[in-house]
Order: structure tokens, then C-alpha cells, then sequence
């Protein structure tokens, strides 16, 4: 005989062990069996009522969060269904832990195992995609007052005539979320009466007996099961405080709920891999006063807020004398324009070229919306893209909401405002304008064809007519630069200082311009690039500063390059510091001390600065420009598992959201299929280093209309577009289909993540969920890529005349 065979007979008597009457009941439900049969199953049954003193710890063994559970003074650590299967086995035994309960837990958690990796298998049979990106959200901040408890308890709910049985998931003073089967007809408008069953036998109190109402805020719900969030909306003080004081004591024997603390903290660490590399310029709008109550507020630039991969688009408008020419450049009849207009209206976009003469640098600027205004768009292609200096740029439009707290106070308890200075500072702005450089690597070669437009024209616009998009001269600094903070910032304040250089590396000789210097190191501009050896040191000299240097020489010193920025003229040297003192340093070093009152600082280290950088930063997260993605690597390779997504909806985004069920997760496999993940983004982002700033390239896209509300996504790169018939033929075909998009592809490697940033968050997620911290960092550090998908649709069909009759 084997137990096998009598599976079902245990299962009848496992009921009845506990009754007194147990032994009559097996006599007759074993008559028909043999006695040593009947021995057996005695033995057997005697085995699944011993006590049991084993623990069973689910933890890391299910991917649900496990509390801990206290039984007869034995601990255990269960997940939700574990602890519901242990709760039903208790009820066989008469509240007693066996060894049959024990079993039946683990047997129970063995099979919701297996089930699920049989249902995952099955779910990668239908859905072989590897390109599957999962979403995570950045510039939302959610600052819970309370703590809440994962505090699983039977309760009663209770609507109407409708009464139910579910439990807790987690639970604070002023709300709950509660499980309840699926499907029962509550209606969400009509609060509903819960009764905490466990709470009521252990504490009598008047509120506990008689139940607590509560009011539906949110609800989710899959075929089994209906989770509902909840909020208090009666009760007394003294029903608070019971429950204040149970929290608070309770707090290190169970879990507290860190679901939004965890959300919120992931949101910034992953922005701090993508904010040194934001190559897009926040441009901070204030409102001036009125003089009357007939005049309109008169919008203008007041602050900037710099990263490290931004600064070039801030130095393109510095002039001659180091003065920044955006308050010319963004005027606030401009500001005004842009404002009014819809997003990627005429008014957002931008043509800029400079003009040098007698020593001075002059800025041309106008708008799409300018130049067709007076017919001058021909003109202003055929005539600046030929130039150095010419630049597109594309304006993003915020408007600051300034019911949000401007802090990430993500910690029950955070004080959730800055100091008095700073929030008045930020609540100073209306407005934030994200300037974005979308200029084509081969401008003059991308709008050749307006030449043939302008020369075709009836009537022939002379150069001269360009000239009323000269910029007003800006004679003394109007905006303030705000460096963001990060944790491998420079360790010197940085100084505007400019002064003529002598570089030479083996036959290289050139002369730059300081942009900036500091006792270690200095910003530099060359006239043309020039390739240095990076391992190479540079030798360095000050013609100019020699007079006053006295008897230290100031050449040939030693400098080693640091980075060069994409244009290739702008340059980051840090001294190379031997055995012996490095001459250059000691003299910029006293420069720098006896000249502090004189010399602009760039770099701030102060707590205000810090905290209106902070802030400035939190509001610019809000809204999005582009669609930030992130590189992370695995044991074999790597792949883009994360997208980062704002609160307001990203019409790039959607599109990819389209080809999945999952509102959080987004199907890129029409950008990264046959090969072009390695070929584009692994390959380039591993040759890189995180100082070396950001690459791109360009994807034309197009969206094809389908039935039932479908659409169908097609992505090629621009290296298999090589003539302009074909990009023309691309572009009208996508128009013809549905909807055509371009969209310019930015790459760059990481560094170290900066844990420290969000150091006080995962300390508190350590104490009460340490795997969850653990899983959070492992990921932080395993992103080597970081980049962006930007919108350039309206700059790519201005390259064909065609299209823009």
C-alpha cells in the first residue's frame, strides 16, 4: 500500500483530526480498508497533527513582498498568499501549527511557482519581443504625510445589502487598500463600512464595533482578485490615535508600505543618470510688474540652468565680452509669441548665424513664423546655412503650476518647502523655455535646395534684408546661470575669464581663448577643432598673463584634456600635476584670490544655490522635452530596459505604447530590430566614456493608420536613407499613410550612480524593505547608456522645399 493511493481518503479525515470524536469517525471511514492500511493512515495523520516548530521564510523565494508573521511565538515570513493558505490550514488544526500546516503552505507556495512559470513561458512563446521596454516616472514627487503599514487583517465590507469578506493589504490613519474578490458591484461614489475583525477582538473600541467608513479613491482589479484604495471619512480622534499609536508600535514587527517612497525614489535616481547629459537649455521666464492695470505683464529671461552637456548651447550666445546675448535672442514679444502658440507651432522655431566685425561678434536671429511673415525664408537659408555659426534651435514651453511643491519631499515627515528665499525665488517664475540645438551635422548640404528656390524667385531679396534680425547688443549680464548640483561636480569654483592660450602637442600648434578657469583646470575655444591625444599631455601657455607672472614661466606647462564638446572647438583642460608644484596652478591659483571681487563666478556652493537648483530642476522634470531611455546591461550584453515618461502624455512615447496591452510598458522593436540595438546604441555607448557627452543620429519614422484604431510603426535609420529622393519619397509616403516623424536619437555613457543623492530614501526603504533597496541599487549601477528620442520633425521637413510651399 502506498499513501498515494489514499490521498483523497486523508484529505476527508485531515477535518475531522481534531474533533473528539475523531477516533468513531476513522473507524467507519477506514472500514473497508485492510488494518495495516488503516495503520498507515493513522501513522500518517498522527504525522500532520504533531506540532511543528519549523519557520518557513519565503523571502527571496517569491517575487511578492513577505511580512513578517507571528504565530504562537514562532516568526515566520509570508507572502499574501502563503499567509492566506496558512491562515486556512491553522483552521484544520483547531489554530494549531503542525506539521500538516506546515506542508500545505509550502506545498501551496510550490505550485503558485510553478503555475506562474508555466504562464511566463507561455507569455514569451506569444510575445518574443527582447525589446520590450517597462516605464519609470520622473518630475513626480508623491510627499505622503503618513506612514502607512503593510498590516494584512480580515475585515468585513459592507455597502447597502452588499456585505464582503477581504483583507488589508496596508494601512494608515487616514486610508487603507483592501483586497477583495473581483467583480462584486460596489459602487465607488457610495462609501463603504469596513470592520477590522482582528482589531475588534484585541482593542474594544466604540468605532472598531460598529465599523469605520471609508471612501473609494482608486481601484485595481485582474480576473481573481479587486484592490481597492481607500479613504477614512469617519471616526474619532481617539480611533486616530489607536491607530497612530498601533502603527508606530507595530512598525518594526511589520512592514511598513514603501510602494510610494520606492516609486518615487527609482524617478530620482534614474534622472540623476540623465541630468548630467540633458542637452537641452532651461530658460527660466519671470513676469515684471505693471505699471498700470492696462498693461500686460512683460515676460523676460531671468535665470539658466546649466548641466554639464548644455553649456555649449549657453556659449553659442556669449559674445566678445563673455555676455550672454539670450535676453536678445528670446526677446519678450518672443516669449510672448511662443506662449500663445501651440507646441511646435512657427513661433518655436529658431535660426541663428553670428557676424564678426572689428573685433565685436553681432547675432542674427528670427522665427519660422518671422521669416514666412516676410517672405524671407529662402533668403535666410540659401544665405546662413552656409556659415559656421549657424544654428537651429527648437523652444519647449512650460507653464509652471505653482500649486505643486516645488521640493521632492518624499519621506513621511520631510519638510516639504525650501527656505522662505528660495521659494520665493521660484515662485517668481511663470514659465520655463527648454532650448534645444537640433542643428543638422550637414546644414549647408541639408538646405542646398533653397538656393535653386531663392534664385527662382520673381523678385530678388537682397542679403541687406536680413539685417532687421540683428540682435540688440546686450551690454551687462541680465540672466543668472544655476549650475545643477551632482556629487562628481568640480571640486573648484569656476571664474569667467578670458585670455589668449598656445597649445602644442607633438606637430599640433593653435592658439584658444579661455572661456573659464580655476586653480586646477580651464575651459578653452579654438578658432577650428583640433584632435589632441588624449593620453598625451598638452603643453600649455600664457602669452598674455606672462607680464604679470613675474618670475614663474608660464610655458610649456603640462595640461591634459579632459573632454571636447561635440562641436570639437571647445575644449576642458585640468592641470597634470607631477612630483614638483605645477607652475600654472600656484599662478591661476593667486589670479583667482586676488582678483575674487573682480571675476564673475560660475559656480556656486552655497545652500541657497543649491536649493534653487534642486527646485529649478523639479519643475523642469515636470514636463519632458523628449523621451529619456536607459542602457542597462546584463550578464551576456545589454538592452534598453527603461523608459523614462513625465506626468503629461509624450507623443513619442505613445507611439510605441501602441503595440502593447500594458499602459507601462513600450514595444521599441521597430527601432531596434535587425541588429540596429548592437549597431546604434551598444557598440557607439561602450566606445564612450561619461565625460565625453552625448552622440546622435537621426531615425525617420513612419506611422501607418490601421484598422480598429491600429497603427502600424516603421523605423529607418538615416545611413539607409543616403540620397534626399529617397528621404523626400520616405517622408510622402509616410504622409500618404498616415502620419510621418523624425526624430533625433541621442546617446551617451554613464558614470557611477549618485547614490548619495537619494541617500535618506534608501535608508529608510533599507530598514523596512532591504530587498526592494538592494534591487533599486543593483539596477542604478548596472546603467551604462543613457539618452533621449527628440522630436525633429518640423526641422526635417524644412530641408525640402517641396514640402513647404
Amino acid at each position: 500500500m502506498t499513501l498515494e493511493l489514499h490521498k483523497a481518503l486523508i484529505e476527508q479525515l485531515k477535518p475531522l483530526l481534531m474533533e473528539p470524536e475523531f477516533s468513531e469517525l476513522f473507524e467507519q471511514l477506514t472500514a473497508d480498508e485492510t488494518n495495516s492500511t488503516r495503520f498507515l493512515l493513522k501513522m500518517e495523520l498522527n504525522r500532520l497533527a504533531s506540532a511543528c516548530t519549523r519557520l518557513i521564510d519565503l523571502r527571496n523565494k517569491t517575487e511578492l513582498d513577505c511580512e513578517e508573521f507571528t504565530f504562537a511565538g514562532q516568526q515566520h515570513y509570508l507572502d499574501a498568499p502563503a499567509k492566506e493558505r496558512f491562515l486556512e490550514a491553522l483552521a484544520l488544526y483547531r489554530d494549531e501549527y503542525t506539521l500538516g500546516v506546515y506542508e500545505q503552505v509550502i506545498e501551496a507556495h510550490k505550485r503558485r511557482i510553478l503555475k506562474q512559470r508555466q504562464s511566463s513561458q507561455n507569455e514569451v512563446a506569444v510575445d518574443a519581443s527582447p525589446f520590450v521596454a517597462k516605464a519609470v516616472v520622473l518630475g513626480s514627487y508623491f510627499a505622503r504625510s503618513e506612514e502607512r503599514m503593510n498590516y494584512s487583517m480580515r475585515i468585513s465590507v459592507i455597502q447597502g445589502h452588499l456585505s464582503l469578506k477581504g483583507i488589508t493589504v496596508d494601512l494608515s490613519v487616514g486610508g487603507a487598500r483592501i483586497r477583495i474578490p473581483t467583480k462584486q458591484g460596489l459602487q465607488s461614489h457610495i462609501p463603504v463600512r469596513i470592520k477590522l475583525l482582528e482589531l475588534g477582538k484585541e482593542y474594544y473600541h466604540e468605532d472598531l464595533q460598529q465599523g469605520i467608513d471609508y471612501q473609494i479613491v482608486d481601484a485595481e482589479e485582474n480576473h481573481e482578485y479587486c484592490w481597492l484604495r481607500l479613504k477614512r471619512v469617519s471616526g474619532s480622534e481617539a480611533l486616530a490615535q489607536m491607530l497612530e499609536k498601533l502603527i508606530r508600535g507595530y512598525k518594526f514587527r511589520y512592514k511598513v508600505d514603501v510602494n510610494d517612497v520606492l516609486v518615487t525614489t527609482k524617478g530620482l535616481g534614474f534622472e540623476r543618470h540623465y541630468l548630467p547629459h540633458l542637452p537641452h537649455l532651461p530658460l527660466f521666464v519671470s513676469g515684471k510688474g505693471r505699471e498700470s492695470d492696462t498693461d500686460e505683464v512683460r515676460l523676460s529671461l531671468s535665470h539658466m540652468l546649466l548641466s554639464r552637456d548644455n553649456q555649449s548651447v549657453s556659449e553659442y550666445f556669449k559674445d566678445e565680452d563673455n555676455i550672454s546675448q539670450l535676453g536678445a535672442f528670446l526677446t519678450p514679444a518672443r516669449i510672448k509669441c511662443i506662449i500663445d502658440s501651440e507646441d511646435n507651432s512657427p513661433h518655436t522655431l529658431f535660426f541663428s548665424f553670428t557676424f564678426r566685425a572689428r573685433g565685436a561678434l553681432y547675432f542674427y536671429s528670427a522665427s519660422l513664423a518671422e521669416l514666412k511673415a516676410r517672405n524671407l525664408l529662402a533668403l535666410l537659408l540659401n544665405f546662413a546655412s552656409n556659415k559656421a555659426s549657424f544654428r537651429i534651435f527648437k523652444v519647449t514651453k512650460q507653464v509652471i503650476d505653482h500649486q505643486q511643491s516645488y521640493k521632492a519631499s518624499v519621506l513621511p515627515g520631510d519638510e516639504a518647502r525650501y527656505s522662505a528665499l528660495t521659494e520665493a525665488q521660484l515662485g517668481a517664475f511663470t514659465h520655463v523655455l527648454q532650448l534645444s540645438d537640433i542643428t543638422p551635422e550637414k546644414a549647408a548640404e541639408q538646405y542646398k535646395s533653397w538656393s535653386a528656390v531663392h534664385l527662382a524667385s520673381e523678385t530678388q531679396v537682397s542679403v541687406n534684408e536680413l539685417k532687421i534680425f540683428g540682435q540688440q547688443k546686450i551690454t551687462q549680464h541680465a540672466i543668472k546661470p544655476i549650475s545643477l548640483q551632482f556629487s562628481e561636480r568640480r571640486n573648484e569654483s569656476r571664474f569667467a575669464f578670458k585670455t589668449a592660450v598656445m597649445l602644442s602637442q607633438g606637430e599640433i600648434h593653435t592658439i584658444a581663448s579661455t572661456d573659464d578657469i580655476s586653480s586646477r583646470g580651464m575651459k578653452l575655444t579654438l578658432s577650428t577643432p583640433v584632435k589632441f591625444n588624449q593620453a598625451e599631455p598638452v603643453l600649455t601657455s600664457f602669452p598674455k598673463l606672462q607680464a604679470i607672472a613675474g618670475k614663474r614661466m608660464l610655458q610649456s606647462l603640462p595640461y591634459r584634456l579632459i573632454r571636447t564638446r561635440k562641436d570639437g572647438v571647445t575644449l576642458h583642460f585640468a592641470a597634470q600635476i607631477g612630483h614638483t608644484p605645477h607652475v600654472g596652478v600656484e599662478f591661476l591659483n593667486q589670479l583667482i584670490e586676488h582678483n575674487r571681487e573682480k571675476l564673475e563666478k560660475l559656480s556656486e556652493n552655497n545652500q541657497d544655490v543649491k536649493e534653487l537648483a534642486d527646485g529649478m530642476k523639479n519643475i523642469v522634470m515636470r514636463k519632458l522635452a523628449s523621451l529619456p531611455y536607459y542602457l542597462e546591461r546584463t550578464e551576456k550584453s545589454a538592452y534598453i530596459s527603461t523608459l523614462g515618461i513625465g506626468t503629461e502624455q509624450n507623443h513619442v512615447a505613445n507611439i510605441f505604447a501602441s503595440q502593447r496591452d500594458s499602459t507601462t510598458e513600450y514595444d521599441l522593436a521597430p527601432l531596434l530590430n535587425n541588429d540596429r540595438l548592437k549597431r546604434d546604441f551598444i557598440t557607439p555607448i561602450r566606445t564612450m566614456k561619461p565625460q565625453h557627452g552625448l552622440s546622435h543620429f537621426e531615425v525617420y519614422v513612419q506611422i501607418s493608420r490601421m484598422s480598429q484604431g491600429q497603427i502600424k510603426v516603421r523605423c529607418i535609420g538615416e545611413q539607409d536613407l543616403p540620397e534626399r529622393s529617397q528621404q523626400l519619397s520616405f517622408i510622402q509616403r509616410s504622409q500618404n499613410l498616415g502620419e510621418f516623424m523624425a526624430l533625433r536619437v541621442y546617446r551617451g555613457a554613464t558614470g557611477k550612480p549618485d547614490l548619495n543623492y537619494i541617500r535618506k530614501e534608501r535608508d529608510y526603504i533599507q530598514i523596512h524593505a532591504s530587498h526592494k533597496a538592494k534591487k533599486l541599487e543593483e539596477q542604478l549601477w548596472n546603467i551604462i547608456g543613457v539618452g533621449e528620442l527628440l522630436d525633429v520633425t518640423h526641422e526635417v521637413r524644412l530641408r525640402f522645399p517641396e514640402l513647404n510651399d
